[in-house]
């Protein structure tokens, strides 16, 4: 069943595909799908609105955004624009901005910070509208699987009633449960990188002016045991949460209030606390644990991984939503091909995933040096030439062979000085 031997005929629908999860990259996977002519369901736990975190879009989203139709919707909207990234150092100093204009004059380099309940609606309302069937308030169950082919879905309704659909193709978006991968046991912690986030939502901090009102601020902790991110969002509300090693953070602890660990965390943060001086904290507090992981393969016969169905790298620089939207846009044009030929195969619907793997290493490398403390405005001051290069990086241009090796290089020459004067 399904094994689709034959080339489909161009005048009926390419194929029956299921997606679990209504999140930016089950929205994204299932429009482009619809686009191309595929007959797709939506399946979706909650019912949107619903609060998720990730909010400051990067750059490279564009390209997955217009060809959703989803640009001109962002234009219009309230959200805040984004222009560039800044950091401070543990010390309070501000660093020289990342404009991404400066680097890309084009309208791709000005994106969006947005209040993830607002945009992940407006992506599975612009799902609908291009023809997908979106049914909110359904809860997977499990994946079917016939031997090793994923064949359809077990769901249960809103009211309870239990049912089965199948279809040639399942993709998994269900974010961080991830059906398919928690069933396979396909999960791999990252080894390094073991930490731990919490947060909460400001009214009335400080914003810059101009272009650099946007700006998303990355600001150290002193002793760099962490950092906050800083995100201005609208309506006057910034979303401001710390990062640091999960033992560090949440274990290594005379308390385990999340209110008394965010504020000895500020406490620690000179360059933050003049920014919520005169702000009123106007949120809960949240936090997630040890969320970083991929899985080993991201496809099988009949079925496919994308977005943190596949796997999250780290908050820092803003990565999560961009590698949920290359995900989802490469494993939809993946599934339209097989199934216009007539292969839903692992090797089809996973061909995508050696190319994706080595972008998503990348921006790795970038985030696991600056957690080991790497200088990045040392590096650029001794190499202003590559100052584009990590700009590339942090706008999220990471799928370009052959563009960041010398950076790379030249970093650990610069890290091995360094190690050879401190000996």
């Amino acid at each position: 069943m399904f094994r689709n031997q034959q080339s489909k005929d161009p005048s009926q629908p390419l194929g029956r595909v299921i997606v679990i999860g209504g999140g930016p990259a089950g929205s994204t996977v299932a429009t482009l799908l619809a686009q191309q002519g595929c007959q797709v369901t939506l399946f979706e736990r909650d019912r949107f609105p619903r609060f998720h975190i990730g909010e400051s879009l990067i750059p490279e989203t564009f390209w997955v955004l217009e060809r959703l139709g989803m640009v001109d919707k962002l234009r219009r909207s309230h959200f805040t624009k984004k222009y560039s990234v800044q950091f401070i150092t543990q010390h309070g100093k501000l660093s020289e901005p990342f404009y991404f204009w400066d680097n890309k004059p084009h309208e791709s380099s000005q994106t969006w910070q947005v209040r993830r309940s607002e945009f992940d609606q407006l992506m599975l309302e612009n799902a609908r509208e291009q023809g997908v069937d979106v049914q909110e308030g359904v809860r997977v169950l499990e994946v079917l699987f016939e031997g090793e082919r994923a064949v359809g879905v077990r769901l249960q309704t809103a009211d309870g009633v239990l049912r089965e659909e199948r279809a040639e193709v399942v993709v998994d978006a269900s974010g961080q449960s991830s059906l398919i991968m928690s069933r396979l046991g396909l999960r791999e912690w990252d080894p390094v990188l073991r930490k731990g986030a919490l947060w909460t939502y400001w009214k009335n901090a400080q914003r810059q002016i101009g272009r650099d009102e946007g700006a998303t601020l990355v600001i150290q902790v002193e002793g760099k045991h962490g950092w906050f991110w800083y995100i201005p969002l609208h309506d006057d509300i910034v979303s401001i949460g710390v990062v640091a090693a999960f033992d560090y953070l949440f274990t290594n602890r005379a308390t385990k209030d999340y209110e008394k660990i965010y504020f000895e965390e500020v406490a620690r943060c000179p360059g933050l606390q003049p920014l919520i001086a005169d702000a009123t904290r106007c949120d809960e507090f949240r936090a997630a644990k040890e969320y970083s992981y991929r899985s080993r393969q991201a496809a099988g016969d009949g079925w496919v991984l994308c977005g943190d169905a596949f796997g999250f790298l780290d908050p820092l620089y803003s990565s999560g939503v961009l590698l949920a939207l290359k995900s989802a846009l490469l494993a939809a044009d993946a599934i339209a091909e097989g199934l216009a030929k007539g292969d839903t195969s692992a090797a089809q619907l996973g061909r995508w995933e050696a190319d994706f793997n080595r972008g998503m290493d990348r921006m790795r490398r970038l985030v696991c040096e600056f957690y080991d403390g790497f200088s990045f405005g040392r590096f650029v001051r001794r190499h202003p030439q590559l100052k584009g290069h990590l700009t590339d990086l942090l706008i999220g241009d990471l799928w370009v062979d052959g563009k960041f090796e010398e950076v790379f290089r030249l970093m650990d020459e610069m890290k091995a000085e360094m190690a050879a004067t401190s000996e």
